[in-house]
């Protein structure tokens, strides 16, 4: 990460329904502690800092400094719950983990040099397949984004996970092959166009599967 997220909190004596309302009425956002084989603990994290976390968009692809009576905990962001009408935080669970500690997490694929591309130059687009890889990465080398270089890319070329430099000690959760990140495909071809020419990922059979069955039952 190029900033460092941290959360200054307390702990928060009173659980439950109840206590979190409090919490929330002073200002708050309730949260959970987890992880580290340690006992879970109720905080209460500072809205605005919560709020400016969100607000950086890797709310919950980084790892953040959780700072309690001047002591401090690397954590990673679980997950949130946000009010369904205000839009505004509700819940926040958050994971010790150590720096050195491999985590799973979801890292988007910024695009660069379009302009480098012959490929779009001559009127040809490009068909994103992947806005985001998920990695197995060190929790203090999670990089902000990925980057892919169209430079040289031709109509018909990809861009693969294997044109992508990683940190170090990284790697996709997916292994078994050199997945494709994006195309440049002639305007003529669909932006659904399918991954590794033509064969669809085992989700998208799953959901023609249903799809045929759901036809099917109408019929």
């Amino acid at each position: 990460m190029s900033k460092q997220i941290t959360f200054n909190v307390e702990v928060r004596e009173r659980t439950g329904k109840g206590g979190a309302r409090e919490a929330r009425r002073n200002g708050f956002v309730p949260g959970v502690l987890y992880g580290g084989g340690e006992d879970p603990v109720a905080i209460n994290l500072k809205k605005g800092e919560v709020i400016r976390a969100i607000n950086t968009g890797q709310f919950l692809s980084s790892t953040a400094q959780l700072v309690h009576e001047g002591k401090k905990q690397l954590v990673i962001p679980q997950a949130i719950q946000m009010h369904p009408v205000s839009d505004q935080p509700e819940h926040v669970d958050l994971f010790r983990v150590k720096r050195d500690q491999i985590i799973t997490v979801e890292v988007t694929v910024n695009f660069v040099n379009e302009e480098a591309s012959p490929g779009l130059k001559k009127g040809g687009a490009l068909n994103v397949v992947r806005h985001a890889v998920e990695l197995n990465v060190r929790a203090d080398s999670i990089p902000d984004e990925l980057v892919a270089d169209l430079t040289g890319l031709d109509i018909g070329d990809n861009v693969k996970i294997s044109n992508i430099d990683l940190p170090g000690g990284a790697e996709p959760t997916i292994t078994d092959r050199d997945f494709t990140i994006a195309s440049v495909v002639g305007r003529g071809i669909s932006a659904d166009a399918q991954e590794d020419e033509g064969a669809p990922e085992a989700d998208e059979v799953e959901a023609i599967k249903q799809s045929d069955g759901d036809d099917a039952a109408e019929a």
